[in-house]
């Protein structure tokens, strides 16, 4: 079974990465029309209204349909410092288009270099090379610089995938230094069933399952705090949510 399984897994995945681009490819068009040469936070705006449309569709044709819980807590006017859990580069797809309103992602740079994705991707990211540390010294001001436009900045405080069998890994700084020199509140966002979906291995494989993200309500921050408590009151919230709403069956 695990032999057909893996199978597949590789099947699905040829035709997960051909759906990615032609969607990609529809979409690309009217973005580049209509969003792409303004001044920001237009085209990052536009871009994830355009994304919402392209994940909705890419994702049911993959068999990985979304549900969203927790928009509500995206108070209208304001705007977050949103910190996702990471298992999977799925994560940063569903996740942006799941935050109401305009956001940037922190993302890897290499992945800019990608022909045409790499257009989109730097729209709705901050890059970062994190081999560089110029670049993640430069990366912090461009997140206070994001936070100042108006719109979210989502992060995977991780820093990398998960792939121990803990619900999380144990968090960086960066997201919590960031909190507490703005000032912005955080909302936690936690992801489910991505790893279902893209495991490490097998290596290229792909299963349709249904994903979820579930947004709790802004933890308040104020200049001043101290981001080590403010890490692990987050971590502690996130991985109790996570384990306390974990399908045990698709664990």
């Amino acid at each position: 079974m695990n032999v057909l399984r893996n199978i597949f897994g590789r099947i699905w995945a040829v035709w997960g990465l051909l759906t990615f681009f032609v969607t990609m490819l529809i979409f690309f068009i009217p973005f580049l029309m209509f969003g792409y040469w303004r001044p920001d936070p237009i085209p990052t705006q536009r871009f994830i209204s355009f994304s919402r449309i392209w994940m909705k569709v890419y994702l049911n044709l993959i068999g990985c349909p979304l549900t969203v819980k927790g928009r509500k807590n995206f108070k209208k006017g304001e705007n977050y410092i949103v910190l996702c859990n990471h298992y999977a580069f799925m994560d940063i797809p569903i996740s942006s288009t799941a935050i109401p309103g305009g956001n940037k992602t922190i993302a890897k740079a290499e992945l800019a270099k990608v022909p045409l994705f790499g257009i989109l991707y730097k729209v709705g990211s901050v890059l970062v090379d994190r081999k560089s540390e110029r670049s993640r010294k430069e990366s912090f001001g461009k997140m206070k610089a994001v936070l100042q436009m108006g719109l979210h900045m989502c992060i995977y405080p991780e820093g990398t995938r998960n792939l121990t069998d803990q619900p999380l890994k144990s968090f960086h700084d960066g997201a919590f230094k960031l909190a507490v020199e703005t000032g912005k509140a955080i909302i936690p966002g936690v992801i489910f069933y991505t790893r279902n979906v893209m495991p490490a291995k097998p290596v290229f494989s792909l299963f349709p399952h249904r994903l979820l993200i579930h947004f709790l309500e802004p933890i308040p921050v104020s200049r001043g705090d101290n981001y080590d408590e403010l890490k692990n009151k987050v971590f502690n919230l996130m991985t109790e949510h996570y384990l306390n709403h974990l399908d045990k069956k698709t664990k």
